[in-house]
């Protein structure tokens, strides 16, 4: 964010684009015409999301992820364009010395971004902010498994029906949705939906969690093909902590 206006706008703008039902990501309101009415998603040039490859990887000593997520997922809301958890309690994400509170996290089928080429079948984004309203985005993939997701199961069996919201059944801790393992990657990007906003600390949790095949193919019942095309890198260096 170059000012702080424009930093505090970002959560507000992400809350009221989300809402909007002037996009989506097939026919004349797919990403290819995002820009005809949020400018920045054509003409930006920190774009997310990005195949995160050798050549364009640094290998960095980055901090470990202080990652206090104690809070839990009590209910999921369906906007129209993915399905968005409702969190309660203390979840900090405390990167550059800056402590970011998690709003929600929510699911693209399928991922995003991609690692080494290769794409996931669900990618989730916890979306996390500051006061001055910076963003930080903490990515985890979801592989296919033959073992059901606990959580993933819980969050299905609530599915809410278009623009509106369910308390879920049965609640959950939300750290257990991260993976493990603490590697990453870490890069500056955007927002993935409109206004496609720029400034946004982007973290690429390595290890991937997972889910079964019928528990991907429930989730984009719901959603549909939600995943943003890739993004140029125009020159972006991807920071790694091997």
């Amino acid at each position: 964010m170059k000012i702080n206006v424009i930093a505090g706008s970002l959560l507000v703008a992400l809350c009221s684009y989300v809402q909007a039902a002037e996009w989506g990501y097939q026919g004349d309101i797919g990403p290819e015409h995002w820009g005809e009415f949020a400018q920045e998603c054509a003409a930006g040039k920190n774009q997310s999301p990005i195949d995160i490859n050798e050549n364009d990887t640094v290998e960095a000593e980055l901090k470990s992820l202080d990652i206090q997520y104690n809070g839990t997922v009590t209910g999921l809301t369906n906007n129209g364009h993915t399905l968005q958890a409702v969190v309660r309690g203390s979840n900090i994400f405390t990167l550059d010395g800056i402590k970011f509170n998690l709003a929600q996290f929510h699911f693209h089928t399928p991922s995003e971004n991609h690692i080494k080429g290769h794409g996931y079948p669900l990618e989730a984004h916890f979306v996390n902010s500051d006061k001055a309203g910076h963003l930080a985005v903490l990515a985890v993939m979801f592989d296919l498994n033959t073992h059901k997701n606990k959580e993933i199961s819980k969050l299905i069996k609530s599915m809410p029906e278009t623009n509106h919201t369910v308390t879920l059944d049965a609640p959950f801790s939300v750290k257990d949705m991260l993976p493990k393992t603490a590697k990453y990657y870490r890069f500056n990007g955007s927002l993935t939906t409109p206004p496609c906003s720029e400034g946004v600390r982007w973290i690429v949790a390595k290890s991937p969690q997972t889910l079964t095949l019928d528990q991907a193919k429930e989730l984009e019942l719901v959603m549909g093909t939600n995943n943003r095309p890739l993004q140029n890198h125009n020159a972006r260096v991807v920071l790694s902590n091997d």
